[in-house]
């Protein structure tokens, strides 16, 4: 038992933490401050609106519900009620899971269950309206049905509420660890567990399946005030007993249900979260919150958010352009997650405990999206957090049962989702650009072993293709994808001097030939005889015949190893040209029965909701068509992203669709995300400054003349030189100084029409 007057010293320090946030004399708002989470959480998008900090463990969100396409997040814009606030959610997936160790405020008489979704209130369940509903960077909050007010913020490995109770109810808490976003292989039956160590202090565990499988969330508790009675339930048996003796129960389906009787204050709760242990878990609490109270946390949640966000400054007039671009910054930096402890210890996808790593261990790695703008993105301004993220990506290859690097990775298990073997060009690129700290010889070696380890290699090693046809195989993409991740594996080994290696990754880069049909003049399936698949139609959009969420009009494109290459196929500049025109006017995909929902964002065949479109409309900078890379991706920045909840054309996935925004507003996208060059679009702001932290340098982006109107460059000029091509090196931008467009509103159709972009620019 806690002595009274030291909790209520605890209490005091709890609840009115004293905190003055210091600021820097600055003109404007800071950049968090137009930040909107709600954008992104209709639609598809996918995204929760709650508390969390720059690439934090915890993410504390409210659930609207656990089930359906568009809650993967655990929340959708269209729902009416909040089932509780939960301390995991993943961003902008198109798979569903986490929502771990759920907290349900209510007024007594509590209810166990949630209730029906048409019938809020009958359960805990509570109805509530988007009119008494908050959000912002590290901060959400909420006034339900039931008069009761949610507050939500976090640090990185814990979540702090703060629940105003009507003066006159008796305040409890459900803490439900039978909730789950995504049922999973259980059937909803999770194991779990709760102890009512103290008066003030409650811990336990949840353990669940699904997507991700076989994972753990410990947690330690503690509350601003006394706990009068608790509640247990453990499949479907409830017990009781009176505080302040201590109880515990586990089970499946354990919930417990602690009372507080009437509170004349908040009740605020701060909970520390762990993969490890309840002790990892109390440790991780002291070590990031100690007695601070809830405000406190909040500024500091804000100012750690205004840090990162204040890496990229733009100017413009329009105050929803400000809205859109800093929201989407604000995405990009959501995942990958934190998944070790304030010590660094953490859980392996071996399952085993690693104790106090020499890096930060890292999880949520959405790398068949992320690799292609994201995660180049996070070279310029997270730059600090890139070693660390390859150093996991080889620590899970030294305990990965194959050796190999992780491809979709979720809580510490790799989910094996999604095709390639993408972590190969993010570690790449962060060699090419300086971040070094891992051991590049062991690292080829899982590269290599990543591209041993697919279902398909042998044939595709012995013929070049992966085959089509059969359901799940999708083997086009598979084989347009192996190929760019081998052109990256060259790259990488010629560069520690394995030749050998280098020569036979260069040649299988190649392989995106043996899927390219010159009679129909697009990328097509083959079945395992290697003949091609008959009644080809490139919108057939099936799903898993020859493509991955797309069709041959979407990846016949995907050769961003080798687009020289590929403009040799079809026939030189003009006819590439020509073709590429045709993308943004052919009809609709067929077969829409069997359509995947990725496949959204439609300009023509133009997808922008998925990702294997994303670097389509820069392509016409390779044939001297600059002009009409800038119309499309003006069009494209105004016509699929805006500033309501449904201001995301797809899935956010992790930041993927949001880092397409940021690249393309501030006029440049890494086409081939491992080669160091950024080609040119159209900047959509006045002037933009990106503060390049790994080098101490500002680079500066200016474009004279912006306007709505003025989508066009006239003139370039780099650091005062002319430039008249449509691309800049990373070394150039890395070097510091100043790109400068002159805009207008007619094509300048001999601007950057001559020169080829190299194969690199490191």
């Amino acid at each position: 038992m806690v002595p009274l007057v030291s909790f209520l010293r605890r209490a005091f320090l709890f609840f009115a933490a004293p905190f003055v946030l210091a600021s820097v004399a600055c003109a404007e708002e800071p950049p968090a401050s137009f930040v909107d989470p709600f954008i992104g959480t209709g639609g598809h998008g996918h995204v929760f609106p709650g508390a969390t900090t720059p690439f934090g463990m915890v993410q504390l969100s409210p659930d609207t519900g656990t089930e359906g396409w568009d809650r993967c997040s655990g929340y959708h814009y269209s729902d009416k009620s909040i089932l509780g606030f939960s301390h995991t959610h993943l961003s902008g997936t198109g798979c569903a899971d986490l929502g771990n160790i759920l907290f349900v405020p209510q007024v007594a008489p509590a209810k166990w269950e949630a209730g029906p979704e048409n019938k809020p209130g009958e359960g805990y369940r509570t109805a509530f309206d988007h009119k008494d509903e908050a959000a912002s960077p590290g901060y959400y909050r909420v006034k339900l049905a039931s008069e009761i007010t949610a507050e939500l913020t976090a640090t990185e490995r814990t979540g702090f509420h703060r629940y105003t109770f009507p003066a006159s109810a008796q305040a409890t808490l459900l803490i439900d660890l039978a909730h789950k976003i995504g049922m999973g292989d259980k059937g909803g039956h999770f194991d779990g567990a709760v102890t009512v160590e103290s008066p003030t202090v409650v811990s336990g565990w949840q353990h669940t399946d699904g997507w991700s499988r076989d994972k753990t969330f410990y947690f330690v508790a503690e509350f601003s005030q006394r706990i009068t009675a608790q509640s247990f339930q453990t499949g479907g048996a409830a017990s009781k007993g009176t505080a302040p003796a201590t109880k515990s129960v586990n089970g499946v389906n354990v919930k417990a249900l602690l009372e507080f009787g009437k509170l004349a204050r908040p009740l605020l709760i701060r909970v520390g979260l762990s993969p490890v242990s309840v002790e990892k878990a109390r440790a991780n609490l002291r070590a990031e919150a100690g007695l601070a109270g809830f405000d406190e946390v909040r500024a500091n949640a804000v100012k750690k958010w205004n840090a990162m966000l204040g890496r990229v400054a733009i100017e413009t007039p329009d105050t929803a352009q400000r809205q859109i671009f800093y929201t989407a910054l604000y995405h990009t930096m959501i995942a990958p997650n934190l998944y070790n402890d304030a010590d660094r210890t953490y859980i392996g996808v071996n399952r085993k405990v690693v104790s106090k790593a020499a890096f930060n261990y890292y999880s949520t790695f959405s790398l068949w999206d992320t690799f292609r703008a994201a995660n180049p993105l996070f070279t310029l301004i997270a730059p600090e957090r890139v070693n660390d993220f390859v150093r996991t990506m080889v620590a899970h290859s030294e305990r990965s049962r194959n050796h190999e690097l992780p491809i979709w990775t979720l809580c510490a298990n790799d989910t094996g989702c999604m095709i390639g073997y993408h972590s190969v060009p993010v570690i790449t690129d962060a060699y090419f650009k300086g971040f070094r700290e891992f051991d590049a010889h062991k690292t080829l070696t899982a590269m290599k072993a990543s591209a041993n380890a697919r279902e398909d290699h042998e044939r595709y090693a012995k013929d070049g293709f992966a085959a089509s046809g059969e359901r799940d195989n999708q083997g086009t993409s598979r084989t347009l994808e192996y190929a760019y991740d081998d052109w990256c594996i060259a790259q990488f080994a010629d560069a520690i001097g394995a030749r050998t290696d280098a020569e036979t990754y260069r040649k299988r880069a190649q392989n995106y030939r043996k899927v390219w049909d010159p009679e129909v003049g697009f990328m097509r399936g083959r079945d395992k005889e290697g003949k091609w698949l008959p009644d080809f139609d490139p919108a057939d959009a099936r799903e898993a015949r020859s493509f991955t969420e797309a069709n041959s009009w979407q990846y016949t494109w995907s050769v961003m190893q080798d687009v020289p290459g590929l403009i040799a196929l079809m026939g030189g500049p003009d006819k590439f040209a020509t073709k590429l025109d045709a993308l943004w006017t052919a009809p609709g995909a067929k077969n829409t029965s069997g359509q995947p929902p990725d496949i959204s964002g439609l300009i023509g065949q133009y997808a922008h909701g998925n990702e294997p479109s994303h670097h389509i409309a820069y392509l016409y900078d390779f044939v001297g068509q600059a002009w009409k890379t800038q119309q499309r991706i003006r069009e494209i920045l105004t016509g699929q992203y805006h500033d309501q909840p449904d201001g995301l054309a797809g899935n956010e996935d992790c930041g993927q669709m949001s880092a397409w925004y940021v690249w393309s507003a501030l006029g440049l996208y890494p086409v081939n995300p491992a080669s160091g060059l950024y080609m040119i679009g159209g900047p959509l702001f006045p002037k933009a400054a990106i503060s390049l932290v790994q080098g101490g340098r500002i680079f500066t982006i200016e474009s004279e003349n912006a306007a709505p109107a003025n989508p066009y460059i006239q003139s370039a000029t780099l650091n005062g030189k002319p430039l008249d091509r449509a691309w800049i090196t990373h070394r150039e931008m890395m070097a510091g100084g100043t790109l400068h467009f002159v805009m207008g509103p007619q094509p300048n159709k001999s601007w950057a029409a001559q020169a080829t972009p190299p194969p690199t620019g490191y």
